[in-house]
């Protein structure tokens, strides 16, 4: 199984983590293992889960019988909100789902503002990156504010912040603050989820048409040109071969503009700053 050519971002910790991957988000676990199968023999290194998704244990059973190199993956998983007050135990949980020994990167998945618990959290992932077990650590639908409270509290920044972010909601400020700060941003729902005309606005569509290439690719093109790390869903193979062809094309600055002008801050999921399922 030949890896895809993959740009990588080095995170602020020195890691590298390549700029695309495949997120198992709302994939069923009877078919975690098929489409992470997949992917990696599509030439896909870097997959994204979450104690939440429920499909660790699926996502580790197609890792482990790929016979790929442990050192060739970069596999992300995340701390969930019940989870908060205590962390170390969660994520040994989520290793022994996943059959691994460490994670490339751990994130706590919300703020969840009103537990109270978001800091103590951070400080039980500081202990797991120093054990070993986690290469890099980050967070997950963090708000400016609750990015200060972190590094007023404990002084570490996280590597990423994964946030909603796509063409309609583009977080310029959080963007902003992340960058003044070295942290990675990386887009969940970076294609707004299909729910809402986004393949179908002009901006889209002609780069579409100037480029050869579908509106996904474009919409993903513009997020690797913003430097940020993508990884959509797709449970179809035909579609992780699509959304891996960006490499080959660059949108011009005229397209970039056209396409930045579509934000209307429109979000499709949840607010972190009121956000508390646990």
């Amino acid at each position: 199984m030949t890896a895809l050519q993959i740009p990588e971002i080095k995170l602020n910790d020195g890691n590298l983590i390549p700029q695309l991957g495949l997120g198992v988000f709302k994939v069923d676990p009877g078919e975690t293992e098929r489409i992470v199968t997949d992917a990696l023999e599509v030439g896909y290194r870097h997959i994204d889960t979450a104690r939440i998704y429920d499909n660790e244990a699926e996502t580790g059973r197609a890792l482990a019988a790929s016979g790929i190199p442990r050192d060739e993956l970069f596999i992300t998983t995340k701390l969930w909100n019940s989870d908060q007050e205590n962390p170390v135990a969660a994520f040994e949980q989520s290793l022994e789902r996943l059959g691994l020994d460490a994670v490339d990167l751990y994130l706590v998945h919300w703020p969840v503002p009103a537990a109270g618990t978001a800091v103590g959290a951070w400080r039980g992932l500081i202990e797991i990156i120093g054990s070993g077990r986690a290469r890099s650590i980050g967070v997950s639908n963090f708000e400016i504010e609750h990015l200060r409270e972190l590094l007023d509290e404990t002084g570490v920044v996280p590597a990423v912040n994964q946030i909603e972010l796509h063409p309609l909601h583009q977080r310029r400020e959080l963007r902003e603050f992340c960058a003044a700060h070295g942290i990675a941003i990386e887009a969940w729902g970076p294609l707004a989820q299909g729910k809402s005309d986004l393949f179908e606005r002009d901006a889209i569509t002609a780069a579409a048409a100037a480029h050869g290439k579908s509106p996904a690719q474009i919409v993903l093109r513009w997020h690797v040109q913003h430097g940020t790390i993508v990884f959509p869903k797709t449970t179809r193979r035909e579609r992780m071969v699509e959304n891996a062809a960006i490499f080959d094309f660059v949108l011009s600055d005229d397209e970039m503009a056209a396409i930045d002008a579509l934000d209307e801050q429109h979000n499709f999921g949840p607010d972190p700053r009121t956000f508390d399922v646990r």
